[in-house]
């Protein structure tokens, strides 16, 4: 199992139409085959700069890497991502087993 995450902060105003949909437009990566277990999330802690959360589950590497590689991630990453998005992290983790 991988699960895939990120947060991030929006170039658009809190509260705003354009914030509404880039969530939407977000959330339509859950339709790409082999997600599972999607989260769209509204950070809360004052301890990092983030406002908002994805986190996705993927049984393994190759569905991982099906996403990664599929059309509409990749639209997504050029249409919408990269130009309303102003900071991010990301982080993938997988069990650390015999722990």
């Amino acid at each position: 199992m991988i699960r895939h995450t990120v947060v991030f902060r929006l170039k658009h105003a809190p509260g705003s139409e354009a914030e509404r949909d880039f969530l939407q437009a977000a959330c339509e990566l859950a339709t790409i085959e082999g997600v599972k277990k999607f989260e769209c999330l509204r950070q809360i802690s004052a301890k990092n700069p983030y406002t908002f959360g994805l986190s996705m589950e993927f049984a393994d590497a190759a569905a991982y890497a099906f996403y990664s590689e599929h059309p509409d991630h990749s639209a997504f990453l050029q249409q919408r991502w990269i130009p309303e998005v102003a900071d991010f992290m990301e982080i993938d983790y997988e069990p650390a087993g015999g722990l």
